[in-house]
């Protein structure tokens, strides 16, 4: 399975909890782009730049003002918009951290994530 096939799986399964992690992910996107002197300062990825990280968290931001209802809805524009491409590394990153630090309010959540994220 690839990453918008997986995220389309967890949003069926677990409806519920979607609205709570796209709270988070937005948080977190604004926390990268209002944070970005300090992130610069960090940054130690080598995998990808400093100025990728806060383009994908721009792009992640734009997609939730697009399509604020339709990601909680439906299960098909939450992952195809959400986690294809390069966009997914974006997301991957806050769903895992979403459930590292245990935000999420259906236990059945962090299982999941574990086995189709990890």
């Amino acid at each position: 399975m690839n990453n918008v096939a997986k995220a389309r799986l967890l949003h069926s399964l677990l409806r519920e909890e979607i609205p709570e992690f796209l709270g988070y992910l937005n948080e977190l996107t604004e926390t990268v782009l209002n944070d970005q002197e300090h992130i610069r300062k960090e940054w130690d990825n080598g995998f990808l730049n400093v100025e990728m990280w806060f383009e994908l968290a721009e792009r992640v931001q734009a997609i939730m003002a697009k399509y604020p209802k339709d990601l909680y809805r439906s299960p098909n524009v939450f992952a195809d918009q959400l986690f294809d491409g390069h966009l997914a590394i974006f997301t991957r990153h806050a769903l895992n951290l979403y459930v590292k630090l245990e935000k999420q309010t259906d236990p059945k959540f962090k299982p999941a994530v574990e086995l189709l994220f990890t």
